[in-house]
């Protein structure tokens, strides 16, 4: 069996992936000012226009079901633009879904990510060449601040019977660096996910604990020789690396530092564990690649963006 990885367009040779913004955001989580409200699609195609004239390959995007995935769009957005996107199935911290909500998923939930990943995704009609609902390339579900609650329980076992149905990768927005071994003790110890198969989501949102705010370096580096894979960024500023378009201060200087993780982790034998995330919505003008090369170096600047990528969101599928 040949690994793929499984994109909006259908299923992909990983060497065809290119530069990937590991945990990419397409639409705006804020409204415009008044008076300046294009589209959601529109902004959308804009900012994967431009990563893709600036280098970009692919964006894997983690928002799960229920959480304004708008799958319906993806698959014109791929098309529009030459970037490949991957979706997620999976689900979000309970505070993000109504009661009924979840009621309504709860006896099916391990169907229903396995019926997104091989049939197509529930919010999205027919979008792919044959005329086929674009599929979920990935599980997403999180994991609370101190580690997973009951919720998160719930939904890692259905990411973990979906996993071993389909071969998918799972990704886990986890509230803290602290938290990364209790969810790999479930997710690959008691569920027997292979750690390879897992991708941690650090520094992807505000809040204390967050990666790249406050690293907890030995729990990274645990982390990554479990064989996990450790994705770093979000809306800490272009590739998580901070700058003038950081939201403040902190996460200014939590990006500056990130450079210093990433080689530490690199020096500590990770290299080949590590991704960056958010790069998409947020671009510099000379482009990712270059950028995160001048901070780090070519080679490992090829292998965070192009190489892990590659094998972190390649699969075995099976049907």
């Amino acid at each position: 069996m040949i690994a793929a990885v499984r994109t909006v367009l259908g299923d992909l040779p990983p060497g065809e992936l290119g530069v990937t913004d590991a945990h990419g955001r397409l639409f705006p989580h804020t409204p415009p000012p008044p008076g300046r409200e294009p589209g959601d699609g529109e902004a959308a195609e804009a900012g994967l226009r431009a990563f893709r004239e600036r280098g970009g390959g692919a964006v894997a995007r983690w928002t799960p079901y229920g959480t304004g995935r708008r799958g319906a769009a993806l698959a014109a957005l791929s098309r529009a633009t030459g970037v490949h996107l991957v979706a997620a199935t999976g689900l979000h911290r309970a505070a993000h879904y109504g009661s009924g909500e979840l009621a309504a998923v709860k006896r099916e939930m391990a169907g229903l990510f396995v019926e997104e990943l091989t049939a197509g995704l529930r919010d999205a009609p027919g979008g792919s060449p044959d005329g086929a609902a674009p599929r979920a390339g990935m599980v997403t579900v999180a994991g609370a601040l101190h580690g997973p609650d009951a919720h998160a329980v719930r939904t890692m076992t259905a990411a973990a019977e979906a996993h071993h149905a389909t071969g998918a990768p799972v990704g886990v927005d986890l509230g803290a660096d602290t938290a990364a071994a209790e969810v790999l003790e479930l997710l690959c110890g008691r569920l027997a996910v292979p750690p390879a198969s897992v991708l941690l989501g650090l520094g992807l949102g505000p809040g204390p604990g967050r990666a790249g705010r406050f690293p907890d370096s030995r729990a990274q580096r645990e982390a990554a020789a479990s064989g996990a894979y450790l994705v770093f960024g979000g809306p800490d500023g272009p590739g998580g690396l901070g700058g003038p378009d950081a939201p403040d201060g902190e996460h200014r200087a939590a990006g500056r530092r990130l450079p210093d993780t990433l080689a530490d982790l690199a020096a500590a034998g990770h290299a080949e564990r590590l991704l960056l995330g958010g790069a998409a919505g947020a671009l510099p003008a000379g482009g990712l690649r270059p950028r995160v090369a001048r901070e780090l170096g070519g080679e490992l600047a090829d292998l965070v963006l192009v190489h892990n990528p590659a094998r972190a969101y390649a699969a075995d599928w099976r049907a």
